[in-house]
């Protein structure tokens, strides 16, 4: 049987001489523990939602995740690769070992984790499994989820309850995780706080350094509809990067550099958030930052950096965690429990501000276009695709 993906094909489509997700239609993935052993502990899903995420973003425009696409393609010793991460659906087949070890069953409701963590290694034993040396991510090293049905892990999966998220919301936990883990790797309560690049993570930053009682949120981003939306979650000041005359692309930006330090009574914020992975804005975030205050990088590209007066970065005492996924499942406890508060408002505001209530935001995959979908990334800073008929 055949099924609807949205995938990458190098040697069809070939990397840098494409763009986009192009649709196909895949074999139905089956569960077979007598050829695969692994199938004992794996499920088929029925996909509703799934999410793009701005990694998705980067593989469409191919400026991200090159490297990891290709090698694992190479080791699969295969050329497409079903792309996509983010997800809810209702479990419709389980491995014989799967009730046991897990808990799940079939008509389970579950999102789930994009980091396919090998259990074995060093980190994974320490518990710290978001740094697993042998792990493969969901979409780019190993097979997504933007199909009909897929075939996961089940160690991967995390049960949700309609009846305290909606589904729409419950698609975007892993990027929420995301934001999460960013915002609990320091405290920020009383902190200000500056968050450069304002797209869907960093706006659920936005809501979270609020929520964990920030006493600043400044919100910084080029797309002036972006820092509108960061305002209405929050953010107590917003600042429109805009192109300027620097003597190199990779160089801080002086204009938004001399508004945070108005900001801020000349001091620099105390945690900078780079969420959009450029190599100026990870300059901004050093600059504007203050002395012995934190770094959270989580925006990813592909290249070399520059860091211009590299000293500079050592002499201000600064401290600068790299963040990558979340914390399994520690972040998607937390996640749940401050969706799950209806009193908070964080869910309400996913769904009508960051979702619109899905006016525009989710796309059909019968209705999938590389047309519309260029339209809808320039429209919205968060998408979802329907997976169903």
């Amino acid at each position: 049987m055949k099924i609807n993906a949205l995938t990458l094909d190098l040697q069809a489509d070939g990397w840098s001489s494409s763009r986009g997700f192009i649709k196909r239609t895949v074999p139905r993935p089956i569960l077979d523990e007598t050829v695969q052993a692994s199938d004992a502990t794996a499920v088929i899903i029925k996909v509703q939602y799934a999410g793009v995420c701005g990694s998705d973003r980067g593989i469409w425009n191919r400026v991200a995740f090159s490297e990891m696409v290709q090698q694992s393609l190479e080791h699969e010793q295969k050329s497409l690769r079903i792309l996509g991460h983010e997800f809810v659906g209702a479990v419709i087949q389980a491995g014989s070992m799967v009730q046991h070890l897990y808990g799940i069953t079939v008509g389970n409701t579950v999102s789930g984790d994009s980091h396919v963590t090998c259990g074995r290694c060093y980190q994974c034993r320490l518990g710290e499994a978001e740094v697993c040396q042998d792990q493969a991510i969901l979409g780019i090293s190993t097979d997504g989820i933007f199909a009909q049905y897929v075939k996961i892990p089940a160690k991967n999966l995390w049960p949700v309850d309609l009846t305290r998220v909606r589904p729409e919301v419950c698609a975007v936990y892993d990027p929420f995780g995301n934001a999460v883990h960013a915002l609990t790797k320091v405290d920020v309560r009383g902190a200000r706080v500056a968050i450069f690049g304002c797209g869907q993570i960093g706006l659920f930053a936005i809501l979270l350094a609020r929520h964990f009682g920030a006493a600043k949120v400044i919100g910084v981003d080029t797309n002036a509809a972006n820092l509108a939306m960061a305002k209405t979650l929050g953010a107590h000041e917003v600042i429109h990067l805009q192109p300027t005359e620097k003597m190199h692309d990779y160089d801080a930006d002086a204009v938004v550099l001399k508004q945070i330090q108005s900001l801020t009574h000349g001091k620099g914020v105390d945690v900078s958030l780079e969420m959009a992975g450029f190599n100026s804005s990870v300059n901004n975030c050093l600059a504007a930052t203050r002395f012995g205050g934190h770094i959270i990088l989580f925006g990813i590209k592909d290249g070399d950096f520059t860091i211009p007066g590299f000293s500079r970065m050592i002499v201000k005492g600064l401290t600068i965690h790299n963040i990558i996924g979340r914390q399994i499942f520690y972040t998607w406890q937390i996640a749940q429990r401050v969706m799950s508060d209806k009193s908070n408002g964080i869910q309400d505001s996913i769904w009508e501000i960051i979702l619109k209530q899905g006016n525009g935001t989710i796309i059909t995959l019968s209705d999938f276009a590389p047309d519309i979908m260029e339209q809808k990334m320039a429209e919205h800073p968060k998408l979802l695709f329907d997976m169903q008929p």
